[in-house]
């Protein structure tokens, strides 16, 4: 099997893209194979949303760093133009961030999204998935969201997660892994 780079999901060998990709979505995660965290919080769209209320329904949730700023919106954008795919397989996708509603809500009407936002003021939903992380830029260290994606099945089970997150082709990758639930 080649060789992940430092994202830990784009593989170094472009002829084995597919296959390092997919190795990166369900190499040994801590979460994978584990029941999802239980949460709850306030979503755009739909109101309270809690993993009670998904349960026996497989869902994604992706978490992004912050609204409106170009690397979370291509992929908000990039979930919203394959939801049609989702949507036939029953899968309802969410977005998490520690972005407020409001926040949300002026996201998603900017770029039509048309699948809920969840707002984690708190972190805790975060916090519960592992991505909030120390990050560091230009020597810079500071705490935020580590762009991930879970894929979680009808029984609450973590069937993969996307780690260190790179937004092209990224969906694409999540809904070959969907098709495999």
């Amino acid at each position: 099997m080649p060789t992940p780079t430092k994202k830990g999901n784009t593989p170094a060998n472009p002829a084995s893209k597919r296959s390092a990709r997919a190795a990166a979505a369900i190499k040994p995660d801590g979460f994978v194979g584990k029941r999802a965290p239980s949460f709850s919080a306030s979503a755009t769209q739909i109101g309270k949303i809690s993993s009670g209320a998904l349960k026996g329904k497989a869902f994604i949730l992706y978490f992004y760093p912050k609204d409106d700023t170009s690397g979370c919106t291509a992929e908000a954008c990039d979930f919203r133009d394959a939801l049609p795919h989702f949507t036939k397989l029953g899968i309802p996708v969410f977005g998490v961030s520690k972005d407020n509603l409001d926040s949300h809500e002026k996201f998603t009407k900017k770029n039509n999204i048309s699948f809920p936002l969840i707002a984690d003021v708190s972190g805790d939903i975060c916090e519960k998935f592992g991505t909030w992380k120390e990050k560091s830029m230009y020597g810079r260290h500071y705490m935020g969201i580590e762009r991930s994606t879970f894929l979680i099945d009808g029984k609450g089970i973590i069937r993969a997660v996307w780690r260190k997150v790179s937004v092209p082709g990224h969906t694409e990758e999540v809904r070959k892994a969907a098709e495999e639930i």
